[in-house]
């Protein structure tokens, strides 16, 4: 247990952020999953709309700090990719 008030104070900003990632990280599935669920229906149209909308959550989260930017960046480049290959 903290036992100055700076440690009690830090333990309340860890325990908010933790919150807040929480959610961000689950926000960046959600959109994450609506692309993989687009792309395994073979609907094209709606994988491009899922992709279009996911790619700026994950970079978000990468600049939030949820994500690293390499993660975030290869998310969407293996996305885009089978995005790709399910237009050709």
């Amino acid at each position: 247990m903290a036992n100055t008030s700076s440690a009690k104070k830090a333990t309340r900003k860890i325990a908010r952020r933790t919150e807040v990632n929480k959610s961000r990280r689950s926000r960046v599935r959600s959109f994450v999953r609506k692309v993989e669920e687009a792309l395994a229906s073979g609907d094209k149209a709606a994988a491009a709309a899922a992709f279009s909308a996911a790619q700026p959550e994950l970079m978000r989260a990468a600049t939030k700090g949820v994500l690293h930017k390499n993660t975030a960046s290869r998310k969407v480049s293996r996305l885009a990719q089978r995005l790709k290959a399910l237009n050709a």
